[in-house]
C-alpha cells in the first residue's frame, strides 16, 4: 500500500474516522489493528516475520528490565542481562541477513572458493526481501539496547509493544523512532487531547508537501534518472552531470518526502516522530550533511554502533577507524551490493579526510595568522557547493546498479564534454519534453524556497506558513496542490512508482 496511492489516501481516512470517534483509552487498540492490515497489505504471510520480530525483543526486553530490578547478585544480574542482549541481536541480525544478505554472501563464496581453484555451483535463493525489514529489525533492536543500558523501562503490555514496532506511518520506512519517543506517546495516548487543531492543521500541510516532493519532483525527475543512468555511454559530460545532480534531488525528494507523509501522518494522529531531514544540501559540509540527512538512521548509527566502537575516546587513529567501520556498515544497511559499501566507504573517507584538513587548516591559520572570515555568507556558500558537489559524486555509486556501471558513468562523464546539448534539444531526448523541464524548474523554486526556510529559520514548512497571514498561507498551500494535480498525479505520462528507501 503506497503514501502515493488511492488505496492509502481511503485507507487514512476509514483510520482517522474511526480513531477520532472511539475513546481514547482503545485507540491503540484501533491503530495496532489498522498498523498490521497496512502491513498485510504487501505480503500477507510476513507478518509471521513482523510477530516473530516484535515476540522476540519484547520477550528479551523484558526479561532484561525483571533480571535489573530482581535480587541476584549484580554479577549475575549483568550476565543474563547480556545473554538475553546477545539473543536480541542474533535473532533480529539473523533474519536480517538470512533475507537481505544470503544472495550476496552465497556469491562472494562462489567467487572466493573458484578464485582457490575450488569447484563450487553458485547458488541463488529465491527470497523475496519483507519491506521494512532494515527499519524493523533496528528499531527494534534500539530498544532492547535502550532497556538494557536502562534509558528505559521494559514495556510490560506486549500489544502496545506490537504497536511501537508496527505503527504503520513509519513501519516500513523509518523514521526509526526510540523507545523514549514513540513508546512513550503510545503509553500516554489516553491523555492525549480529543483532537488537536493545531497538530491535525499541521501534519496535513506536511502531508502536502510531502506528496509535493515525492510525486511533483522525485518522480518526475526520475525518469530523467533512469533514462541516463541505463545508457551514460549514450551521452555526454553535461547531461551525465546532470542526470548525477538530478538523482541527488530525486532521492531527496522521494525518502524526504516519504519521512514528510509518515511524520505527517503521525502529527494528524496526534503523534511527534523525529525529524529525519533538515535541508540537508544547505550543509556546510559532509559532517553537518550527516546530522541533516536520514538523521534517524545516521544517528542510530552514531549511538549504537560508533559510540560502543570507541567513537572518539580512543585516539585519533581509533577514532577514524571507528567512523570507517560505521560508514561501511551503514553502506551494507543500504543494500546487499558492493557499490553500496563503497558509497558508505567514500562517506566514511570524507568524514576522516575533512577531520584532518580541518585540524590542518586551524594549525596553518593560527601559526602564520591568517585572515580568514568563515562565518561570511560567501564562504559558507562555497562550503556548501563543494558539499553538495561530493555528495552527488558519491550518489553515482548508490544509484549505479555495479561498481563497473559506476566507474563507466564516471569516465564518460569525465570524457565526453559537448556545451552545445544546453542549445541543441538534446537534453530534451533523455525522458523529459521541455514543457517537463519547465515544470521541474518551477517546482525545483517552491522546493529550493521550503529548504531555504528550514534553513535560515530553523522552522519546517508548515509551522513557518503558520506564522504567516492566512492569505500568503493559503495561496501557498493552493501553489502546491494545483502543481501536484497538473504536474504530478494527473499530469500527463504519469506513474506512480514506489519509494526508492522500500528496497532497504
Amino acid at each position: 500500500m503506497l503514501f502515493n496511492s488511492l488505496q492509502f489516501v481511503i485507507f487514512f481516512f476509514v483510520v482517522l474516522l474511526v480513531y477520532y470517534v472511539i475513546p481514547k483509552k482503545i485507540r491503540w487498540v484501533w491503530l495496532l489493528i489498522t498498523s498490521y492490515i497496512f502491513y498485510m497489505a504487501w505480503n500477507v504471510k510476513y507478518v509471521v516475520l513482523l510477530l516473530g520480530m516484535t515476540g522476540v525483543t519484547y520477550l528479551m526486553g523484558l526479561l532484561i528490565g525483571q533480571t535489573q530490578s530482581g535480587k541476584m547478585k549484580e554479577n549475575t544480574k549483568k550476565h543474563v542481562s547480556r545473554i538475553c542482549l546477545v539473543v536480541a541481536i542474533l535473532c533480529n541480525m539473523g533474519l536480517l541477513v538470512y533475507f537481505k544478505y544470503m544472495n550476496m554472501f552465497s556469491g562472494w563464496f562462489t567467487f572466493l572458493c573458484n578464485k582457490l581453484g575450488i569447484a563450487v555451483a553458485g547458488r541463488t535463493f529465491d527470497i523475496l526481501l519483507p519491506v521494512g525489514i532494515s527499519f524493523i529489525s533496528f528499531q527494534s533492536l534500539g530498544y532492547v539496547i535502550d532497556v538494557y543500558k536502562r534509558k528505559v523501562k521494559a514495556e510490560k503490555n506486549p500489544f502496545k509493544y506490537a504497536l511501537f514496532i508496527a505503527f504503520f506511518p513509519q513501519l516500513v520506512a523509518g523514521p526509526i523512532e526510540r523507545s523514549e519517543n514513540l513508546l512513550t506517546q503510545i503509553q500516554n495516548i489516553h491523555k492525549q487531547k480529543r483532537i488537536s487543531y493545531e497538530k491535525f492543521t499541521n501534519g496535513f500541510i506536511l502531508m502536502l508537501f510531502g506528496y509535493f516532493q515525492k510525486i511533483v519532483v522525485g518522480d518526475k525527475l526520475g525518469v530523467f534518472v533512469d533514462t541516463v543512468f541505463a545508457t551514460p555511454e549514450a551521452y555526454n559530460s553535461l547531461i551525465l552531470v546532470l542526470g548525477a545532480v538530478a538523482f541527488t534531488i530525486q532521492i531527496y525528494c522521494d525518502f524526504g518526502g516519504y519521512s514528510n507523509i509518515a511524520i505527517g501522518a503521525a502529527q494528524v494522529l496526534g503523534f511527534d516522530m523525529m525529524e529525519n531531514f533538515n535541508a540537508p544540501y544547505f550543509a556546510t559540509s559532509i559532517k553537518d550533511f550527516w546530522r541533516r540527512w536520514h538523521i534517524s538512521l545516521s544517528s542510530w548509527f552514531r549511538d549504537y554502533v560508533y559510540i560502543p566502537l570507541g567513537g572518539n575516546r580512543k585516539g585519533i587513529i581509533r577514532k577514524y577507524i571507528n567512523l570507517m567501520i560505521t560508514f561501511l556498515v551503514s553502506g551494507l544497511w543500504h543494500g546487499a551490493h558492493v557499490h553500496f559499501i563503497i558509497w558508505g566507504g567514500i562517506h566514511g573517507a570524507y568524514q576522516v579526510i575533512g577531520d584532518m584538513a580541518r585540524t590542518l587548516i586551524q594549525k596553518i591559520k593560527t601559526k602564520h595568522r591568517i585572515p580568514v572570515n568563515t562565518e561570511v555568507f560567501s564562504f559558507k556558500v562555497l562550503q556548501m557547493i563543494v558539499t553538495f558537489a561530493l555528495v552527488t559524486f558519491a550518489w553515482i555509486f548508490f544509484r549505479a546498479e555495479s561498481i563497473p556501471a559506476a566507474f563507466t558513468y564516471i569516465r564518460q562523464m569525465c570524457t565526453a564534454p559537448d556545451i552545445g546539448v544546453l542549445f541543441n534539444g538534446a537534453i530534451f531526448q533523455a525522458g523529459l519534453n521541455a514543457n517537463d523541464v519547465r515544470a521541474l524548474m518551477l517546482c525545483l523554486l517552491i522546493l529550493f524556497a521550503t529548504d531555504f526556510v528550514r534553513y535560515h529559520k530553523n522552522m519546517r514548512i508548515e509551522k513557518y506558513l503558520c506564522t504567516q497571514n492566512l492569505w500568503f498561507k493559503w495561496a501557498v498551500l493552493l501553489l502546491v496542490i494545483v502543481c501536484i494535480v497538473v504536474f504530478g498525479e494527473y499530469g500527463l505520462n504519469y506513474d506512480a512508482s514506489e519509494f526508492i528507501y522500500f528496497q532497504f
